[in-house]
């Protein structure tokens, strides 16, 4: 009965989280530059800007990986926000 409850909080601890990271994902299709710079790490308000008018001037990313493209988004940039960012079809 104990390892069937321990597993139990486990299950749910864990659906927790995923739920919590999937509550703390930024569509950066969609995402205004405040919205831009408050949720992802080593963005400031200038690279923010410079995320929105990319996709201003080149539509939306097709992909996050394109998120790179943007000039002062370099990879490591890219790394430590991969599991933040998301790209749903822009509405």
């Amino acid at each position: 009965m104990k390892k069937l409850l321990a597993g139990l909080v486990l299950s749910l601890s864990m659906a927790g989280s995923g739920l919590a990271l999937a509550m703390s994902s930024v569509n950066i299709n969609q995402a205004s530059a405040e919205e831009l710079a408050q949720a992802l790490s080593g963005v400031g308000m200038v690279k923010a800007q410079a995320i929105v008018e990319y996709r201003e001037m080149h539509g939306p990313f097709e992909s996050i990986q394109d998120l790179v493209k943007v000039s002062g988004i370099g990879l490591g940039i890219y790394e430590m926000n991969e599991a933040k960012l998301s790209v749903r079809p822009h509405d």
